[in-house]
């Protein structure tokens, strides 16, 4: 199988666990504090990954100057972005409670919460392609890591979504398309850089490690501590370990 297939193939089962995510959320009323805490385990999850399955091979690979130049480029990249999403209604995306805005209240908020939700999950689809560019198979860490985030992430979105007015085609459309993108983001990552540079790979890695951190600082933090409060450290170094655990055994 090509590489890029097999990339394309589990970028899509780690987006599925969006559109998992978002199907729990319809169909079982989950309370936001069990929410607000699988957000916090995604987060520690995302953050084990990006220290020792993205940074620190980057910085390998490419150097610390390289590493440090694309890991802030990522990390600037996604903030502004994500800031002018938020004018735009989508600053509460991940938020499971009453605060996304309905289209009432903010016309085309509901575009700008689906651009929103692709912003956070092309980053982690490309890594993902990127892992098997070493020629052993997919980054198990890295797959693990996404793919437990981002249930949490379509569960606590969707239940926000469903509270707002949104409906069913709109919820399952925004993630099953974005599990689709996910897809094509890690296939057109292992294709696009098959024959690059190690440190072109570890610069866009970084690129994406930044952006990364950006998302969990700035949209899945607030949602855990909102509803877990003290809880929220330990819940989060637990998926920390959860995450770290995987990365150990994989080696």
């Amino acid at each position: 199988m090509p590489v890029w297939l097999e990339a394309g193939l589990w970028g899509l089962v780690a987006g599925g666990a969006l559109v998992l995510g978002a199907l729990v959320a319809w169909r079982v009323r989950v309370p936001q504090r069990v929410v607000a805490g699988v957000m916090a385990f995604g987060a520690g999850v995302l953050l084990s990954a990006l220290a020792f399955e993205l940074v620190a091979p980057a910085e390998e690979q490419g150097g610390l100057g390289p590493t440090v130049a694309g890991f802030l480029g990522g990390a600037v990249a996604y903030v502004a972005a994500n800031e002018w999403l938020a004018r735009r209604g989508a600053r509460h995306r991940k938020r499971s409670g009453g605060h996304q805005p309905s289209e009432q209240e903010a016309a085309g908020s509901g575009a700008a919460i689906a651009v929103g939700a692709l912003l956070d999950g092309v980053p982690e689809s490309v890594v993902l392609g990127l892992s098997l560019l070493g020629g052993e198979g997919v980054g198990l860490g890295v797959l693990v890591a996404v793919f437990l985030s981002n249930v949490p992430e379509g569960l606590s979105s969707a239940a926000g979504m469903k509270r707002a007015g949104r409906g069913a085609r709109y919820v399952f459309g925004v993630w099953g398309a974005i599990a689709a993108v996910s897809g094509l983001a890690a296939a057109l990552g292992a294709a696009a850089l098959g024959g690059a540079s190690p440190t072109t790979v570890a610069v866009i890695t970084a690129v994406a490690a930044g952006a990364i951190l950006a998302m969990v600082a700035d949209t899945m933090i607030p949602e855990a501590f909102e509803r877990t409060h003290a809880l929220t450290g330990l819940v989060t170094a637990l998926g920390f370990l959860t995450a770290f655990a995987v990365h150990h055994l994989g080696e």
